[in-house]
């Protein structure tokens, strides 16, 4: 889901949520986007959201986003892993698995 509107907060709230924080002219970010559909498709109870950091810089400058992509994975809202650059579907599904069954 890309970020389109401030409903970021509300999104986050709850549950698993995998947020891909990247900007159009990014080079390993287009490289994350395959993976980043694939692990949408895989995993239905995580939901996941694009936010492109040149329209939602008050949300890069929040997060402390200094580079992209910079994907952080959340549960309730709260932070549980983040990785800056380009990151292997193996360690975005190790990620999930950790916090599915808590």
């Amino acid at each position: 889901m890309e970020l389109k509107d401030q409903n970021f907060h509300e999104e986050i709230k709850k549950g698993l949520v995998l947020v891909d924080f990247y900007a159009t002219w990014c080079g390993p970010c287009k490289m994350m986007h395959p993976i980043i559909e694939k692990i949408e498709s895989k995993y239905k109870d995580v939901k996941v959201i694009q936010v492109d950091v040149d329209c939602h810089d008050d949300l890069a400058h929040e997060y402390g986003i200094m580079s992209i992509p910079t994907l952080c994975f959340m549960k309730d809202g709260e932070i549980k892993e983040k990785n800056i650059g380009f990151t292997q579907q193996e360690e975005l599904e190790r990620w999930i698995q950790n916090y599915q069954g808590e």
